[in-house]
């Protein structure tokens, strides 16, 4: 069964730092890049961040450039997201989602096969 469970979501203030993770259960990321997307209520899920299966390659929705960094791990088939400087507007749940090609060139939703459940992440004070 293929599986992408994401975790680390949670209550922070303005300001603070989050790093949630993407673990696959049931096939190796190795050969996948893998994307984070996100969904206010009342929104369309939006790409935030993606990473080629090798990690040499990544993509920042604009709205989170220089705040948030996206690596793997492959020996753990594990991908993060690092978010710092966190604002009320990054309030949503972040999904993790598999690409099935080796690079990341999108984060339009549509483009990835496998999705996981979601983690909320709420930003407030």
């Amino acid at each position: 069964q293929l599986q992408l469970v994401e975790s680390g979501g949670g209550l922070v203030q303005p300001g603070g730092s989050l790093r949630l993770s993407c673990a696959a259960n049931g096939f190796t990321l190795d050969y996948y890049a893998i994307g984070w997307f996100r969904q206010a209520p009342g929104k369309e899920r939006e790409g935030v961040s993606c990473i080629s299966s090798s990690g040499g390659s990544t993509n920042f929705a604009d709205s989170v450039k220089g705040r948030f960094t996206i690596s793997r791990d492959n020996a753990k088939n594990t991908v993060y997201l690092q978010m710092n400087s966190l604002k009320p507007e990054d309030t949503a749940v972040y999904f993790c989602a598999r690409r099935r090609y080796e690079l990341c060139t999108t984060l339009i939703p549509g483009e990835y096969d496998y999705w996981g459940q979601g983690t909320q992440v709420t930003v407030s004070s």
